[in-house]
């Protein structure tokens, strides 16, 4: 049975080459690099073939133009496939794409296929349920990888090469490096260990998978001194210009990379039992110095000392203007009195007017309203002898004009508007 899948498995690799080849060249399918590709992801599950791996890496140095068919025959390839062991070469081949650094290759975002359930379907799921979940998080992994990378290169094109990011921007990214640190300490194949089998035909399956852990250790300490080197910096730029949120992300960061410090070590561990790492290669892990942790509380402490400063001091400024504000006399406008036209029937008598009536011979006076004169020869016009004012409206019989008081009600006024006010 067991030799039955391994030449059912080298035949569809031939007829997949031989399709291959008598393909139709065109901007997106390449017959030369698709056989490549089809022998770096064979079914053989007792070796890996670095050969074509390298051969594969050339041609994506080579040129730009063979970015486009490279991804289209692995995607392709991945797409249709069935077997665990094919589908983990091809995220291997995908992953070793990705350590070339090419800018355009950086860019694609996340990967071409979808291997997020991916299920064996050459054998009993009993089998090999294991190697499935391991597929499924080293995709996981890569696409994550893939996503994260995109996005940093488009926005370093976008900043010149001196600009230095913002702290806060810094410690996000910080934060997302963490996060793919976890992911990656979450690919441990424990039911895949050499020590729970003695079958060669496992062990064969052993082999590939401590190849695929090698390449996984190969990014841990990649992305692990990355965050090491991002936590330095970090911590040398709040301790410059300290602040209270930049001191309590920084915090959030550091806390947790003491955390991964410590399953980075039970990783190593795990490794050096399964047989992929030995003591001697085995690389010693840097914790987080506690003094770090001590000093971003501090720091975290004094700017909340500080802002609560401020702020009862803003708290005591508001008080004092309101007492401000209440010694202030409002002062109350004077109430606008229009004028009004009255009409009375009793002859009123300005201040002017009575200063001229009266004459230094004040023989003759009677009353505002009437006036009696000894000499009657210039009553005719209304004047005195002494040329004292005569009321023109007077009840009396010398007028020219006789003229009669209206009759009105005692103190009846009548109020006409004041046509000036309109």
């Amino acid at each position: 049975m067991k030799l039955w899948k391994k030449a059912a498995g080298l035949i569809k690799d031939r007829n997949s080459i031989w399709v291959a080849v008598i393909s139709r060249r065109t901007s997106l399918r390449n017959p030369d690099l698709e056989a490549i590709i089809i022998k770096a992801t064979s079914h053989d599950e007792t070796t890996v073939d670095y050969k074509n791996f390298h051969r594969v890496y050339q041609w994506v140095r080579t040129s730009p133009l063979y970015h486009k068919p490279l991804l289209y025959a692995l995607s392709t390839r991945m797409e249709k496939t069935r077997s665990w062991v094919v589908a983990l070469k091809g995220l291997m081949l995908m992953h070793g794409i990705f350590c070339c650094k090419i800018p355009s290759v950086q860019k694609i975002g996340r990967l071409p296929f979808d291997l997020s359930n991916f299920c064996d379907k050459h054998s009993k799921p009993s089998k090999t349920w294991a190697y499935d979940a391991f597929v499924r998080a080293y995709f996981m992994y890569l696409d994550q990888r893939s996503a994260f990378f995109s996005t940093l290169v488009k926005k370093n094109n976008r900043k010149s090469d001196q600009e230095e990011p913002p702290l806060l921007e810094e410690l996000g990214r910080l934060q997302k490096w963490q996060s793919l640190l976890d992911m990656l300490l979450e690919i441990k194949p424990e039911a895949i260990s050499p020590h729970r089998t003695n079958h060669t035909y496992n062990n064969n399956k052993v082999y590939l998978i401590s190849e695929a852990m090698i390449c996984l250790l190969t990014e841990i300490f990649d992305v692990y001194s990355r965050v090491s080197k991002g936590i330095a910096g970090a911590l040398l730029r709040i301790y410059a210009s300290p602040g209270k949120q930049e001191a309590q992300m920084a915090l959030g960061v550091v806390q947790k990379a003491a955390v991964q410090g410590e399953e980075l070590s039970s990783y190593l561990e795990y490794c050096m039992d399964m047989g992929i790492l030995s003591t001697a290669d085995c690389p010693k892990v840097e914790q987080i110095p506690e003094e770090d942790i001590r000093d971003l509380e501090r720091i975290i402490n004094q700017a909340s000392k500080m802002e609560e400063s401020f702020v009862e001091c803003d708290r005591m400024a508001a008080a004092q203007k309101e007492e401000d504000n209440k010694a202030i006399v409002a002062m109350q406008k004077p109430t606008s009195k229009k004028s009004k036209t009255i009409i009375t029937d009793k002859w009123e008598v300005f201040e002017e007017d009575l200063i001229s009536w009266v004459s230094a011979d004040t023989s003759g006076f009677s009353d505002v309203s009437g006036y009696s004169y000894s000499n009657t020869s210039n009553s005719a016009i209304g004047v005195g002898v002494q040329g004292q004012y005569r009321n023109p409206f007077a009840p009396s019989s010398k007028n020219i004009i006789p003229y009669h008081h209206p009759v009105h009600a005692a103190h009846n006024h009548q109020v006409l508007p004041d046509l000036i006010s309109f």
